[in-house]
């Protein structure tokens, strides 16, 4: 299998566990932790052109899990994040990262939140190295080892 069916796949496979805990995910701070994911995802490069700016935005606004959330509060804490990435990236990432360390406390959001990294990463077909090393680091800030999302 070619390793854009693989990128395709594993999105599609992290979606459908999602969308099965869709009911455990409504708290705020699985909101928060998940909001920040996408940022950093988003400016994994350092950078963020608008296009991606709004590609991941209507990602986050048609994802079945995230609509437990208000799609503006999601549009507004993304953007948040986003502008502490893009403004200085190597501050702005130790304070997103304290925002994806929320959902540390609950091993069921957690491990969400690490698949929307990866839904997010994989959208437009290359995950790239930089996208899953910030996923990577992630993970270590919440605790579970990459290994278990193939990073």
């Amino acid at each position: 299998m070619a390793l854009w069916d693989r990128i395709k796949e594993s999105a599609s496979q992290m979606q459908t566990q999602l969308e099965a805990k869709k009911n455990d995910l409504k708290s705020g701070a699985f909101r928060d932790a998940s909001m920040a994911m996408c940022a950093l995802v988003a400016a994994a490069d350092g950078t963020v052109d608008p296009s991606e700016r709004q590609r991941v935005a209507q990602l986050i606004a048609t994802n079945e899990v995230l609509q437990n959330f208000p799609a503006d509060d999601l549009r507004r804490r993304f953007e948040e994040n986003l502008n502490k990435l893009t403004t200085d990236f190597a501050f702005g990432k130790v304070s997103v990262l304290q925002e994806v360390a929320k959902a540390k406390k609950k091993p069921a959001e957690a491990r969400a939140v690490i698949q929307i990294g990866i839904v997010i990463g994989g959208a437009d077909g290359d995950f790239d190295k930089t996208e899953q090393a910030v996923v990577r680091e992630a993970c270590y800030t919440l605790d579970l080892p990459p290994h278990e999302f193939d990073l």
